[in-house]
């Protein structure tokens, strides 16, 4: 979840040479930000350094991504007739830096972690290319799924082709696992739900050449796992205010669980990090198919001490539950 981000001394060292985009498109410099934590952490997977953002970006939207205010397009989505401006061949061709940026990772990787890469989910890169920027109320995405849902559904299905081609184009270049995030389909009703986010990740679920790669969804703020858990994926992600032990017996054994502690536990003393993560462990249960993770992405402030120590309890408290 986010883990180089903003958090590691290192990271911000080689932020302050250069600005988030250039960043995720010098394959150099993207693939060192993504060892980092295994180096200086010690997670047992990597997570490749890029924004979810790349997509739009490659469809010839211009991204900036401001430190006081994060993304914006200066000329969002707002109709059907928008659409023509997108620029929807050969996207996949126009993000090879980030297929190169996976070569050089696995090279320093080595075999020591698997490598996962990522994309937004159709339903939330639509809300930053429709509201141009984040939003709280979302109103200007909503109004165009009410008002024009035909535009909204054709936004969807451009965006959900790029997506299978773009997580096709990671698995082939290199990655072990992929996730897909919809971080913003909690703000939907059930019926939207369905029709303006769900429809879609079964969409790219369905049409990913895995190579048994596992696929990961993470829908944040999506509590009825019910609607879940038919998805062709391997993992389903969980945000913190699920109970994980709740999330198994409702989904079986037939997908593992990713999650779920809240990231800001990791703002306090030890013993209060070590209480949550062992609370996590017991109510998940024994047995396979957990991987122990955060709710959401790691924030920015976060002390790297702390990372590291939840770390080290994972790894001491997990192997009481699954051998």
């Amino acid at each position: 979840m986010r883990q180089a981000g903003r958090y590691l001394p290192e990271y911000r060292a080689i932020r302050e040479k250069t600005d988030f985009l250039t960043l995720c498109k010098t394959p150099e410099l993207a693939s060192e930000v993504t060892v980092q934590p295994i180096d200086i952490i010690g997670v047992d997977a990597a997570i490749l350094f890029s924004d979810i953002l790349v997509i739009p970006e490659a469809m010839g939207m211009h991204l900036e991504v401001l430190e006081s205010k994060g993304p914006v397009f200066d000329a969002p989505i707002r109709s059907r007739g928008d659409l023509q401006r997108l620029n929807i061949d050969g996207v996949t061709e126009r993000l090879n830096y980030i297929m190169d940026a996976i070569k050089m990772t696995k090279e320093k990787l080595n075999g020591r972690v698997p490598l996962i890469g990522f994309s937004g989910a159709p339903w939330t890169l639509a809300t930053y290319m429709v509201e141009g920027k984040g939003s709280k109320s979302f109103d200007t995405v909503k109004s165009l799924i009410f008002t024009d849902p035909v535009a909204a559904h054709e936004l969807l299905q451009i965006l959900a082709d790029a997506v299978v081609d773009y997580l096709n184009a990671k698995i082939r270049a290199g990655c072990d696992a992929v996730q897909i995030f919809d971080t913003w389909a909690g703000i939907l009703s059930p019926g939207d739900l369905e029709e303006f986010s769900l429809k879609y990740i079964r969409y790219i679920c369905e049409r990913l050449e895995t190579n048994d790669a596992p696929v990961i969804v993470f829908a944040k703020g999506v509590n009825d796992l019910s609607k879940l858990a038919d998805l062709k994926c391997d993992v389903i992600g969980l945000d913190w205010t699920v109970d994980i032990g709740v999330a198994r017996s409702e989904i079986g054994s037939t997908k593992a669980l990713q999650g779920n502690l809240d990231p800001c536990v990791l703002f306090a003393p030890k013993e209060k990090i070590r209480l949550e993560t062992e609370r996590i462990l017991e109510r998940f249960g024994p047995g396979e198919g957990h991987v122990f993770n955060l709710g959401h992405g790691i924030l920015p402030k976060t002390p790297v001490e702390n990372t590291q120590y939840l770390v080290s309890c994972v790894k001491e408290l997990s192997v009481r539950n699954h051998l």
